[in-house]
């Protein structure tokens, strides 16, 4: 996974505690005026916000893969080993919520920064007047919205397979809840094995959203 500090500035932490006031939608251009000032500009901020989703789905993806196991793990344990199990599941699948809630809310602030970023870039092409520089910016203006929306869509799908498959999560955890015994558990292992595919399908989404969002970056190095 690239890091941006190889190609454009930073986002500090401490900055970013600084300037958290001005991050509402509301004190946008101070947000961004506050940045500017550290000569961090709008395609910068872009960049981190893809690394930081792209983090937030490999988290996620990880996360999924670790409850869906601990379904497993649960549907051969035996005896008294079903109350810590079950108790570790619960903890996993609450943790698949956070860790997917974190996904949209990072889909979202890019989102936002991409908006900024792209009326920004066709506010300033209109005030360009040599009219070659001007046909090469509209030209790399265009190429970035086509990759920005290649990934954005890709992140977007793979958020929509979460939700089905937390609710099928929920759904097993809240009947183990009223059924946490041997003979019901054994006879979870179908559906288990239903989940597992759609696991399986939500994980390869995020895999190729996190490759498409490496594919952006890439294109946003200085050449």
């Amino acid at each position: 996974m690239s890091t941006s500090s190889q190609r454009a500035p930073s986002v500090l932490p401490a900055l970013a505690v600084l300037l958290a006031c001005f991050s509402a939608p509301s004190c946008g251009s101070l947000y961004y005026g506050a940045l500017e000032s550290f000569g961090i500009e709008k395609r910068h901020i872009m960049v981190d916000r893809v690394e930081e989703t792209q983090e937030a789905q490999q988290a996620a993806k990880d996360q999924f893969r670790t409850t869906l196991d601990r379904f497993k793990e649960l549907t051969g344990a035996q005896g008294g080993d079903l109350e810590e199990t079950y108790r570790r599941l619960v903890y996993d699948y609450e943790s698949c919520e956070k860790r997917a809630a974190r996904v949209s809310d990072r889909i979202d602030a890019l989102e936002q920064v991409g908006v900024d970023m792209f009326d920004e870039w066709r506010e300033e092409i209109a005030e360009m007047q040599n009219e070659k520089s001007k046909a090469e910016s509209e030209r790399l203006l265009a190429d970035t919205e086509e990759r920005y929306e290649k990934m954005h869509q890709a992140m977007r799908r793979a958020e929509m397979k979460m939700a089905p498959v937390l609710r099928a999560f929920k759904d097993q955890v809240l009947f183990l809840k009223h059924h946490l015994n041997a003979k019901m558990i054994a006879e979870l292992q179908d559906t288990v094995l239903e989940i597992e595919s759609d696991v399986g399908t939500l994980i390869a989404d995020m895999e190729a959203s996190i490759a498409e969002a490496e594919v952006f970056i890439d294109g946003m190095s200085p050449r």
